[in-house]
């Protein structure tokens, strides 16, 4: 006696494969954005950096007791820029401000950001090297709010 034994032979097997990988290569990119990830985490670890310079600078400002000065001398030695009075030792929002809290490279390049403030602002804006200029974190130095304003969507 003869059995008949069901199954799929190797030729549908193959096509299955071959369908599937068709599927994976097209579908999984749309789902997977891991550019705009990665420049929405930089965004993120840029905004963690400026307030963290900004707290620093702001401690030394008031542990000096001098209320009145346009500097800070920081523990390493670099001095930054305050503003006085009701802006309470913020660094500017200049290279000799937060651009020196920062160790930025210059005043347009901070640590694989680019960087500018609009004449007669307060505000400094971070906008990472290559991404979109909506993908950005601003620094206000009349107040020292620090904004990242960098989502998934925009970058």
């Amino acid at each position: 006696m003869r059995s008949n034994q069901g199954g799929f032979t190797l030729v549908e097997l193959v096509v299955v494969i071959v369908i599937l990988g068709i599927l994976a290569a097209t579908a999984f990119p749309r789902f997977i954005n891991l550019t705009s990830d990665a420049r929405s985490a930089a965004a993120a670890g840029m905004a963690g950096g400026l307030r963290s310079a900004v707290t620093l600078v702001q401690a030394r400002y008031q542990a000096t007791g001098n209320f009145t000065a346009t500097t800070v001398t920081m523990a390493d030695g670099t001095t930054v820029a305050v503003g006085t009075g009701a802006t309470g030792g913020f660094p500017t929002a200049a290279l000799a401000g937060i651009g020196n809290a920062m160790r930025c490279e210059s005043g347009t390049a901070c640590n694989g950001f680019g960087w500018a403030v609009a004449s007669g602002s307060t505000v400094a804006t971070f906008t990472q090297v290559g991404a979109p200029a909506a993908c950005n974190v601003t620094y206000d130095a009349a107040t020292g709010v620090v904004t990242n304003n960098a989502t998934t969507a925009n970058c």
